[in-house]
């Protein structure tokens, strides 16, 4: 199901892409700026099974999207300087951010090298409990349980599956099986305790992951050093706030920023809610970030910037620059509002 949907996307991108029409749309669906996110940035890895592809772009096509923006005249700036543009409707240029989630050691070895060469600012959003060495990285225990399984025996959620991953397409089934079981618990700590008990069942220490992969506080402390580099938060453990109870939430929000004010010494205004869709973060969780003071908190929710987006500063949208579209026709298409238009049927402006 979700090789057909990128199969689509694919094929509604290169539509749009041929008929040009996105160039004739774009002053009327560019919006006034655009938030990009990325999540990993590395050079492209072999093998056949990589369900999480989508949250991985090579350093080349970073750069590639840098020249394409260059080109287009969009002037890349921080989120403090978006904010103030959003809040003083100061759009006598249209503008980009890059943004980044998680907090992962390729965002300093391969993402900044890549911004510092166009003096373009990258905010990172970090999960405390990764930078601590003690979160759970779950999508990617999920992956190398699966990789390193012929079969999957196993109850998620009550439901119990016996399921073939012997081939690369019966660990791709495997995975999206799984996947959509332990996005539909009632808490990450269930999703946690499930992958755990899966992942030492296939002899993988998902415990040692965040330790592997995200960049520690004293690496962080000496990034966040760097002119281009801010530092937002991402919650404590990486949760589905929509799925904490109020107090948890708040709770979630608060100690997040605290802690990396304190470790980082810098100050933290800027929020992004893990997962970020509809299931993740909606009228509730925007209110929370409003309340709290985060001047700006963005969802995964597709879309370009528009002038309204100035009344809803807690529930901004972003592009996705996703691994399965690097292309550079498709970035035509996404700076043109054309594509996030239509998925939004044509609202300016999704924040319920």
């Amino acid at each position: 199901m979700k090789q057909l949907r990128n199969t689509l996307i694919r094929t509604g991108f290169d539509a749009i892409s041929i008929s040009g029409l996105h160039h004739v749309l774009r002053p009327v669906l560019g919006g006034v700026g655009i938030i990009f996110m990325l999540h990993h940035v590395r050079p492209a890895r072999g093998g056949p099974f990589q369900p999480n592809r989508h949250l991985e772009v090579t350093p080349d096509f970073l750069r590639e999207t840098l020249l394409h923006l260059r080109r287009l005249d969009i002037e890349v700036v921080t989120l403090d300087e978006a904010h103030r543009r959003l809040a003083q409707r100061d759009f006598a240029r249209r503008f980009a951010c890059f943004t980044a989630d998680d907090g992962y050691r390729d965002n300093r070895d391969h993402a900044l090298p890549v911004m510092c060469e166009f003096g373009a600012p990258l905010m990172v959003y970090v999960a405390a409990d990764f930078a601590q060495g003690a979160g759970r990285i779950w999508w990617v225990a999920l992956e190398r349980t699966i990789a390193a399984a012929t079969r999957i025996d196993a109850r998620i959620g009550g439901v119990h599956l016996l399921l073939d991953a012997a081939t690369p397409q019966q660990k791709q089934i495997a995975f999206a099986r799984i996947h959509d079981l332990l996005r539909k618990l009632p808490t990450d700590h269930d999703v946690q305790h499930e992958v755990h008990d899966l992942a030492r069942m296939h002899g993988i220490d998902d415990e040692a992951i965040s330790r592997e992969l995200c960049l520690s506080w004293d690496e962080l402390r000496d990034f966040a050093r760097d002119p281009l580099v801010s530092i937002g938060a991402h919650t404590v453990s990486h949760c589905n706030l929509a799925h904490e109870s109020a107090q948890m939430m708040t709770q979630q929000m608060q100690i997040s920023r605290a802690r990396i004010e304190a470790m980082l010494e810098c100050k933290v205004r800027h929020f992004a809610y893990p997962y970020g869709d509809r299931d993740a973060a909606a009228a509730r969780e925007f209110a929370a970030a409003r309340a709290l003071g985060f001047d700006t908190a963005v969802t995964t929710r597709p879309g370009v910037l528009f002038a309204e987006h100035a009344e809803h500063l807690t529930a901004l949208p972003r592009i996705s620059l996703n691994g399965n579209y690097q292309s550079t026709r498709f970035l035509s298409v996404l700076t043109s509002g054309t594509a996030t238009a239509v998925w939004n049927g044509f609202r300016r402006v999704d924040a319920a």
